[in-house]
């Protein structure tokens, strides 16, 4: 039974190996192979004028180090991940709670929630565009009917950060969607049907049940 058992095990996770396995070759192709290429070569000198890349150590990265351009892009790129990745998260959730519900319209919900990922980024830049630009775009326009001035969201300091954060907001909510449903698939419903024999309020069962439960999958 011992052997049976074992061997079993081995064909089943073998039939696993081979499902992930296209994943897995694509994965490593176009994700961690670019990854360790970028990695070798910052440690070369590589241009038009040498033939041959040139083995020069952490020069690359000293010279990154005292840039502006360098200081002022991590800066921006920190803000950007702080702006984006909480408020993307924080409203996947509420999308996956209100998806999860069990209305009639369940299915049509969450194709219209995820939709926005699945759309290329050239078609989500120009949506944004016409929503953005000055005095034609949506925003302009409803700032006009309220009585306030044009802005150039995309060519002021001020609102271009924010304007960049809502797009991809708005593209990315729907991914972090899909794993919080998924998540929910495995909370037990027995824990949902004791919170509502004891008569516990909908937002004491989220905090309670429905957020720590989830936390596995807000770290993933």
């Amino acid at each position: 039974m011992g052997k049976e058992r074992h061997a079993a095990r081995i064909k089943r996770n073998a039939f696993a190996w081979m499902l992930l396995f296209p994943s897995l070759v694509f994965l490593g192709l176009f994700t961690y192979y670019p990854i360790a290429k970028t990695v070798k070569l910052s440690f070369y000198q590589a241009d038009l004028s040498i033939r041959k890349p040139l083995y020069i150590g952490l020069d690359n990265y000293k010279t990154m180090l005292h840039d502006a351009v360098f200081h002022k892009v991590f800066l921006n790129n920190l803000w950007f991940a702080a702006g984006t990745i909480p408020i993307s998260l924080a409203l996947a959730l509420a999308m996956a709670v209100f998806a999860n519900r069990a209305l009639k319209t369940k299915g049509l919900v969450r194709t219209a929630f995820f939709y926005p990922t699945v759309i290329p980024m050239i078609a989500i830049a120009n949506i944004w565009l016409f929503i953005y630009t000055p005095q034609y775009g949506l925003l302009d326009r409803l700032a006009r009917v309220i009585g306030s001035g044009e802005t150039n969201w995309l060519g002021t300091p001020h609102t271009v950060m924010w304007a960049m954060i809502a797009m991809i907001i708005w593209k990315e909510a729907g991914y972090f969607m899909v794993f919080y449903l998924a998540g929910m698939q495995n909370i037990s419903k027995e824990l949902y049907e004791a919170a509502d024999a004891d008569g516990v309020g909908g937002w004491k069962v989220f905090r309670k049940i429905t957020f720590p439960l989830l936390l596995p999958t807000t770290l993933l």
